[in-house]
């Protein structure tokens, strides 16, 4: 018995969106990797800020400006999941429309 094309492409989308799950859940793990990263590196470098007699005032922003690579690092990692999420949505979204083409070919 040979399979239509739509069963076919049903088929292949049902897969791409197995590997989008697992491409989501280590991008969520990386996104929580880098936040944790940055906001301990924050921290420690308030910390240096205030041991260097900072104003009080001042210490946020440059804290944040001495780490603002990992800052940029965490926001790439935000983006990249917030993508693959949108991506999925989007395979989730061709998977019911070939879901709705292979039963209205079925009940033709």
């Amino acid at each position: 018995m040979e399979l239509s094309p739509t069963v076919q492409m049903l088929y292949k989308a049902t897969m791409r969106m197995s590997e989008a799950s697992k491409e989501v859940f280590r991008l969520a793990k990386t996104k929580a990797e880098t936040e944790y990263a940055y906001r301990k590196a924050l921290a420690q470098e308030m910390l240096i800020l205030r041991a260097e007699k900072m104003p009080a005032t001042l210490i946020p922003d440059i804290a944040r400006g001495n780490v603002a690579d990992l800052k940029f690092a965490r926001d790439a990692a935000l983006e990249a999941h917030r993508s693959s999420l949108a991506a999925m949505e989007a395979l989730k979204a061709e998977i019911n429309a070939l879901q709705s083409i292979a039963k209205y070919q079925s009940e033709v």
